[in-house]
């Protein structure tokens, strides 16, 4: 048997380096808790700089399909939306998104008019996902038991990706979009639901002190979000003919490749808990 006749065996059957996986997802988990714990807003910069170097991987990806997304406007919206959903709510949210677009718009125009439909729909794609759907974490967390809320909602979308990659491994049989990401199968849907369910009911009681049944149509939500936001991911790196949006953190690829879940779930949870966990 020759060396290359078998994959090294730290590497899973979804083609990932399994061991740093793991450890890099502790060491995330330790930051986000750690900072929430400190001062709840200094998680607020941890996702600024996170979803800064998404922007940046996703600008650096659109390029290859000469899209070029101006990068000083919609970093500037991301921070701007990300302050403003904290102090005043998603009022304010929705007005610093439509200015970020405003911006986007002036900044590419006032560079020349060629191109310049392509560049302003490619910049609105960046402000939309991740930049203003990140927004919604900082409204989570501008509750009074933000803190929480925050860590529910991010507890609840790893348990899909973990209860999804369990399930696929152990039972996938029958993919679920083999023209987008071939290693997705129904059966590890199902055990995304199933995890974000359970993981949601105990969230909502130990955390926020509410109804257990509050969980299940919260986690099959969630599990729905998570899976959606890795397909549509997964939909523009095939169609840019990338693996990864970069290779900055080991066993994941890059930020926007551990952001495309929680960046979809982050409404979702805020609508959720919002309405059936009222904060009092």
């Amino acid at each position: 048997m020759t060396p290359t006749s078998q994959a090294p065996a730290t590497v899973s059957r979804a083609g990932r380096n399994l061991p740093a996986a793991i450890g890099v997802g502790v060491g995330l988990g330790v930051l986000i808790i750690g900072t929430l714990l400190v001062r709840k807003e200094s998680f607020l910069v941890v996702v600024a700089v996170a979803v800064a170097l998404a922007v940046w991987e996703l600008r650096a990806a659109l390029a290859k399909a000469a899209i070029h997304v101006p990068l000083v406007p919609c970093l500037v919206g991301m921070v701007s939306m990300l302050v403003s959903a904290y102090s005043g709510g998603p009022q304010a949210l929705a007005v610093t998104f439509c200015l970020t677009c405003i911006g986007i718009l002036l900044w590419r125009v006032a560079d020349g008019v060629g191109d310049a439909v392509r560049d302003i729909g490619g910049g609105i794609l960046v402000a939309t996902y991740p930049c203003f759907l990140v927004g919604f974490a900082a409204l989570l967390l501008a509750a009074d038991d933000g803190v929480a809320r925050v860590v529910t909602f991010i507890l609840v979308t790893v348990l899909s990706d973990v209860g999804g990659y369990a399930a696929g491994v152990a039972f996938g049989r029958h993919p679920m979009a083999p023209s987008v990401s071939p290693k997705k199968s129904w059966e590890g849907f199902a055990g995304s639901v199933l995890t974000c369910a359970v993981g949601g009911c105990l969230a909502v009681v130990f955390l926020l002190d509410g109804r257990w049944w509050v969980g299940v149509p919260m986690g099959v939500a969630m599990a729905v979000g998570a899976t959606v936001g890795d397909l549509t991911e997964s939909t523009i790196k095939r169609d840019l003919g990338i693996k990864d949006m970069s290779n900055i953190l080991p066993g994941h690829g890059g930020l926007m490749d551990r952001l495309d879940s929680l960046v979809v779930t982050a409404p979702l949870a805020w609508v959720l808990l919002a309405w059936l966990v009222p904060n009092h």
